[in-house]
């Protein structure tokens, strides 16, 4: 097996040095896509980023995901860095294969894991090192935890933001979808 490099952090994107980084090295597999999204949804599901443990799984089995469908790359290396307000996360490969870049013409057949990953993500990007006598490929992400939506406590409440007398776009389709029922009418009185 060959030896395991830490990915480099990519310009021009750094994390304070007061994050906490968390590394995963697999052989790049049909099954690496899983072990890392588990890992990586673990990973901030336990500690104070559990609100973008999804987004981060599914940003990152979409990196693995490429990394297996269109390299040759015998590893695959992912850290997660793990700042106050920010996650990073790090996927690196040894593909001398050009960078990725995200579709032009999403209508098509696959090739859409960058543009989920542009869609979630904070910022983006990938870089290319060498390492020793080899060239690695890390295309990176960062999340950050939403901002709070600012409103009154009124507007907090379930449902306080539909008009009462609209129906939502999808129970209007769902009604129009439905059979036709006759009204029920309550039995006469004996």
């Amino acid at each position: 097996m060959p030896p395991v490099f830490a990915p480099p952090v990519p310009l021009p994107y750094a994390l304070p040095s007061s994050c906490e980084g968390y590394q995963l090295a697999m052989p790049n597999s049909a099954f690496a896509a899983k072990i890392v999204r588990d890992f990586v949804g673990a990973l901030l599901r336990t500690g104070a980023h559990a609100g973008l443990a999804d987004d981060a799984r599914l940003c990152v089995s979409e990196v693995v995901s490429n990394v297996y469908c269109h390299t040759r790359s015998e590893l695959v290396r992912v850290e997660v860095l793990v700042g106050r307000e920010e996650v990073a996360v790090h996927v690196t490969n040894d593909h001398t294969g050009p960078l990725p870049e995200p579709l032009v013409r999403p209508e098509g057949e696959g090739g859409r894991g960058l543009l989920v990953v542009n869609g979630l993500a904070a910022s983006w990007g990938s870089s290319t090192r060498k390492v020793k006598a080899r060239r690695t490929k890390t295309v990176w992400f960062v999340l950050t935890e939403p901002e709070p939506e600012s409103g009154t406590e009124a507007d907090c409440r379930v449902g306080a933001a539909e008009p009462a007398n609209e129906m939502r776009p999808d129970a209007a389709q769902a009604q129009a979808q439905a059979p036709a029922q006759a009204p029920t009418q309550a039995p006469a009185p004996h």
